[in-house]
């Protein structure tokens, strides 16, 4: 009876199966257990993220409710790799807002949105520096990719940051007109606005 339970799904989830949890990134299920809390009985996922050396327990009934999703599908992947392919996108507002908008979609755990942060944050070698805060934004948006595109594609994460580095170096405009967008804190509206 415990071993048809510990191979059952839940919430269309099973053990062995990697999923993303939003705040953490890509992790394992690794059992479906029961506990006791305050007299009621939890049916608990229990995921292991390998890399940071943490377990979550997440009540199966929450699931849904906290974001907790399969991995992309190839046809994502492809998608998210395209988005890095176009023109970085800068509101003009403070840092400050724009710091939480970007947090906000790397907590998102989706995966074009992640990408949209690390296309919006990267830096060739010819455009200025990253401040601090902007650095962090950016490898925590690159290593949530990287994990998920190793996980689908099942390659190294090494493999996984080539083939975004591939298509970052794949934008046209990064290389002609980098320093410009750079230091002019504009989106791509705006260019085209005063181009025309």
């Amino acid at each position: 009876m415990t071993n048809a339970k510990k191979t059952a799904q839940r919430q269309g989830f099973k053990t062995g199966e990697s999923i993303v949890y939003p705040a953490h990134g890509v992790g394992q299920i690794v059992a479906i257990e029961e506990q006791e809390v305050a007299g009621f009985k939890l049916e608990l996922f229990v995921i292991t993220f390998e890399k940071d050396k943490m377990t979550l327990r997440v009540p199966t009934t929450k699931a849904a409710s906290v974001g907790m999703r399969k991995l992309a599908e190839t046809p994502l992947v492809a998608k998210a790799l395209e988005t890095l392919t176009g023109r970085a996108r800068i509101k003009r507002t403070m840092w400050s807002r724009r710091a939480q908008e970007y947090e906000a979609k790397i907590n998102s755990g989706d995966l074009i949105a992640i990408a949209e942060v690390v296309r919006d944050l990267h830096r060739s070698d010819a455009q200025p520096e990253q401040s601090y805060s902007e650095r962090q934004l950016y490898e925590a948006a690159l290593d949530r990719m990287v994990r998920e595109i190793s996980a689908v594609n099942r390659v190294t994460e090494t493999e996984a940051l080539k083939l975004i580095e591939d298509s970052l170096a794949k934008s046209p405009k990064r290389a002609a007109k980098a320093p410009v967008e750079a230091d002019a804190d504009l989106d791509a509206e705006d260019v085209q606005e005063e181009a025309a």
